[in-house]
């Protein structure tokens, strides 16, 4: 591995490699010194043109305690503000031999296009609607800790799938797994096409919340991403709560051994109610715990793993 820019990218054996490497990248958390040497004489680029909280801090946090060198960067901080390409950005930093560059991105397929211009890996953390690959590893190793596997479970995500990027990663994700997964939201918010992939790679679709419930080991509620929107997705908040939140009535539904995910931000109210994101069942924060083990170990495989010539 040199990239990591689409779970498309990664087999079933290379996704569970990360997972497992990630259960003992996991233990340092736990330590009274949070350090290894694995990434020493590493520098490590975190270039942001997006606001972000858990995935910018959790790359940060687990480059520092690989020892590597981390610099952050945003849009506003850096010559694009003057009208500089991205291209002749990105081409500046790795030339001052840095050895990943870690980018978030509006446009879909900036990452891909800038793994084209650089010598150096380059790790997608999250391009406009289209993938967001480490939060569908770290999404996979929390559900996969928490239920003994994800083999033949069922996994029901909810939300506003159109204009999620987590959306797209975990249904690769999890299928590489072998989970079960339905996807629920309005009819307006259906990814176009979304039939025929589902029909071609045999995920299931529903307009039915209170149906699917009953049935699933785990529910993933998606951000309703109103800054994404233009014209009315669904007639008011309210109601899209009452229709597709996962409210306190429903977590009546759910069995009792199913657990509750949310990749972040929250719009508690909306998409989740402040009784399912602070459940016992709820695995929000175990996510956020699970984001710098499993990038820990993203960053080990890129650039200090077997194979690895960097």
């Amino acid at each position: 591995m040199k990239h990591l820019l689409s779970i498309a990218d990664l087999s079933t054996e290379e996704i569970t490699s990360i997972l497992d490497t990630a259960v003992s990248m996991h233990e340092v958390q736990h330590r009274e010194v949070k350090k290894l040497p694995t990434l020493r004489g590493r520098t490590i680029i975190n270039f942001f043109f997006e606001d972000s909280t858990r995935t910018r801090s959790s790359f940060e946090i687990a480059g520092k305690w690989l020892s590597a060198d981390t610099i952050n960067l945003t849009g506003k901080g850096t010559s694009v503000s003057k009208g500089e390409s991205l291209r002749d950005t990105v081409m500046t930093v790795g030339a001052m031999g840095v050895d990943m560059i870690i980018v978030r991105h509006p446009a879909s397929g900036a990452p891909q296009q800038i793994a084209e211009w650089v010598d150096c890996s380059v790790v997608n953390a999250g391009d406009g609607t289209h993938e967001h690959p480490s939060q569908a590893l770290l999404d996979a190793y929390t559900m996969r800790h928490a239920l003994g596997g994800l083999e033949g479970r069922h996994v029901a995500i909810v939300g506003d799938l159109t204009h999620s990027r987590v959306l797209r990663s975990n249904l690769l994700c999890l299928a590489k797994l072998g989970a079960q997964v339905t996807l629920v939201a309005p009819p307006t918010l259906m990814p176009s096409g979304i039939g025929a992939w589902a029909a071609a790679d045999g995920f299931n679709l529903s307009y039915d919340l209170d149906a699917v419930l009953p049935t699933v080991d785990a529910v993933m509620m998606l951000r309703v991403q109103r800054e994404r929107m233009s014209g009315g997705y669904f007639p008011t908040a309210k109601e899209y709560a009452v229709t597709y939140g996962l409210t306190p009535r429903r977590l009546g539904l759910l069995p009792e051994h199913a657990v509750i995910c949310h990749p972040g931000p929250m719009n508690r109210g909306l998409e989740i109610s402040a009784d399912a994101a602070d459940a016992a069942r709820s695995l929000v924060l175990d996510q956020v715990s699970a984001g710098v083990a499993v990038r820990m170990s993203i960053l080990y495989h890129l650039l200090a793993g077997e194979g690895n010539d960097q």
